[in-house]
């Protein structure tokens, strides 16, 4: 009897475990896809560039804006990667990007973590406080990203980094227009 009872009981928990349907957290409107979206960045493209010139850029992760700029971008540095290996002077430094892209300080950075998310009242876009630090060689640095998402009917996307004091440009959007006006 008690065997019968456990073994319903088992059923039950079971079926009941397999039919809860929760947020998909890509596309939930919450902290956690924000925060989710922002660890697929720095999972995916980490502190190396290599990732940028040897993956597409992901529809789920980007803005199709940021992607666009994105693609612009690094197909703006093949072609000079090319034009300057077909040239006279194969031996000059072609357009490349160097330093992390993602992140304010050139050398990259040793690790992160999220301070807050912060999601508009009407849901439309989200920024993320990413605390950066640096330990690789002296001095320590510590600094702060503010990652801006915009919300789509495929869930977060993000669609700029407005870069700490330490870097040299503004945002992410601009450095790369700037890279490709840099190009023409």
């Amino acid at each position: 009897m008690r065997r019968l009872f456990f073994l319903s009981l088992s059923m039950i928990l079971f079926f009941t475990a397999c039919n809860k349907a929760g947020p998909s957290p890509s596309s939930g409107n919450g902290n956690d896809a924000v925060t989710e979206k922002v660890n697929d960045l720095y999972t995916q493209y980490g502190t190396s560039n290599e990732a940028l010139y040897h993956q597409s850029f992901s529809d789920s992760l980007f803005s199709p804006d940021l992607k666009r700029t994105l693609e612009t971008a690094i197909n703006t540095s093949k072609a000079d990667i090319e034009k300057v290996k077909n040239s006279d002077h194969p031996d000059e430094k072609p357009l490349l990007f160097e330093g992390a892209v993602f992140s304010s300080l050139y050398e990259g950075y040793t690790g992160y973590r999220i301070k807050s998310t912060n999601i508009s009242a009407d849901k439309a876009t989200a920024d993320a406080a990413v605390e950066f630090e640096y330990t690789a060689s002296p001095p320590k640095m510590i600094w702060t990203d503010h990652i801006h998402l915009v919300n789509s009917k495929q869930g977060w996307k993000i669609d700029n980094i407005i870069f700490d004091t330490i870097a040299h440009s503004k945002d992410l959007k601009t450095t790369l227009n700037e890279f490709i006006r840099n190009a023409q």
